[in-house]
């Protein structure tokens, strides 16, 4: 227990320097550094359960908070470390049940599909904080962001190297398109960390002999009834006006990249034991970086599709071929 204790202590202050050394440097460097700042929590929830985490958690969040102050270590404590034990608390939640006519327990863990639609919302929660911490009101939302423009504009492109300054109505027409989009860019980016994390912490602790469930058959992800409602509710947020709309912004953004994620489950489990699939696979996700946007909607109107046309079990009516197993080493 004390070797345990003391692993999460040293996680909780490696994920604070990651955070710290996330705030300097490149934009790239800094945007890796801020994707990786909750993994150290996840280990220590996956690993040795969410306590640990919890530990880890609070020794972080109190080390961020000493070096730059009570505010943003409650930020960090809830931005970064919070849904990370809450995750790790859900990833291993697990009951033992007898099926109709057998003697033998068997034990259900906690559905990846709702580990996914969890985060999903984290993120949407996440980005709603942020908003309200840069502007208390949506026009006090705007100042602030016309201001933040304004000053990494300038910081970017200092009139000595030659950059112009903005006149006011070019800054007020990006501001327009930074409020517009922001929210559900916001809400992308914390759900692919949220995702990330987690799977990548499952594979480490897998890989140590330490993770503290069998690894799931993520391929067969599925989201519970209704989910479906929830992004359409989502959409019409959009159209509401003010510090609402930004809000139903950040959850549509946040929705539609865990229908991503379903799809994608889709895709990799009807493509079982195709002969081209692992051509397929890579040429699937390469254009989804250089074409995200266009085929990315795909991929997600494919998840929307799986519910209603059981797409999984019309690939394999005689059943799938198993999944490979991660084999811990």
């Amino acid at each position: 227990m004390r070797n345990q204790l003391l692993i999460a202590l040293l996680l909780g202050l490696v994920s604070a320097v990651v955070f710290a050394s996330a705030t300097t440097g490149p934009v790239l460097f800094r945007y890796v550094l801020f994707l990786l700042t909750s993994l150290p929590i996840f280990l220590a929830g996956l690993g040795w359960g969410w306590r640990f985490a919890a530990v880890a958690g609070g020794a972080s969040a109190t080390f961020v908070g000493l070096l730059a102050g009570p505010l943003a270590g409650a930020i960090y404590a809830l931005t970064q470390i919070v849904p990370a034990i809450i995750l790790s608390y859900l990833a291993l939640l697990n009951r033992a049940y007898k099926p109709e006519g057998s003697d033998a327990a068997v034990t259900e863990w906690y559905p990846v599909g709702r580990l996914v639609l969890w985060a999903a919302v984290m993120a949407g929660t996440i980005t709603l904080l942020v908003l309200l911490i840069i502007g208390q009101d949506f026009e006090e939302l705007r100042a602030g962001l016309k201001t933040y423009l304004s000053e990494a504009i300038k910081t970017s492109m200092p009139e000595s190297a030659g950059g112009a300054p903005l006149d006011e109505q070019q800054l007020e027409t990006m501001t327009n398109i930074v409020v517009a989009v922001m929210p559900a860019a916001s809400a992308v980016s914390w759900l692919t960390a949220l995702v990330f994390n987690l799977w990548l912490a499952g594979r480490i602790t897998l890989a140590a002999g330490q993770l503290q469930r069998p690894w799931p058959d993520i391929s067969a992800m599925e989201f519970p009834p209704g989910t479906a409602l929830m992004l359409l509710a989502s959409m019409l947020g959009t159209g509401a006006k003010g510090i609402a709309g930004a809000v139903g912004t950040a959850f549509l953004g946040a929705f539609f990249l865990a229908y991503v994620f379903a799809g994608l489950a889709v895709i990799h489990y009807v493509t079982r034991g195709k002969s081209w699939r692992s051509l397929g696979l890579w040429m699937l996700y390469v254009g989804l970086l250089i074409v995200a946007v266009w085929i990315a909607v795909i991929i997600a109107l494919v998840g929307l599709a799986e519910r209603p046309l059981r797409l999984r079990d019309r690939a394999f009516p005689s059943g799938p071929p198993p999944p490979p197993a991660p084999v811990a080493t």
